[in-house]
């Protein structure tokens, strides 16, 4: 999306960017970043929280109308949670779901080399 959004912008249309990678979003040198501290892959805050991906809207549509400058970065004023302990447990293997979790990537990689068999060459 970053090297999309720079292309849109070359070409006259202003664009912004939400999301959790700033390191990458950043690097890509996208014109205006919101920059949400979330869990990777939910960019506009919790699922099903309407009231806190309104606010990520409204704040992303806010930049639209006042950043002049390119390469700019705002950081969301909304937090995940309020004790921020889901950096701590975020992508956390408990020894109770690791064989779980082999099961599925298993299951996973099957899929694919069944999608791939299936493919014409």
């Amino acid at each position: 999306m970053s090297l999309i959004s720079r292309v849109l912008e070359q070409n006259g249309i202003a664009t912004v960017i939400i999301g959790s990678a700033k390191d990458v979003v950043e690097l890509c040198g996208v014109a205006r970043f919101l920059f949400t501290d979330y869990p990777l892959g939910n960019p506009m805050g919790k699922p099903y929280d309407r009231e806190m991906q309104e606010r990520n809207l409204r704040q992303g549509l806010a930049m639209l109308e006042t950043v002049v400058s390119p390469r700019t970065t705002w950081l969301s004023p909304f937090h995940w949670d309020a004790s921020r302990e889901w950096k701590q447990k975020y992508m956390e293997i408990r020894e109770e779901d690791r064989e779980l979790l082999r099961a599925k990537g298993e299951e996973r990689r099957n899929q694919r080399q069944s999608r791939r068999s299936t493919q014409p060459k």
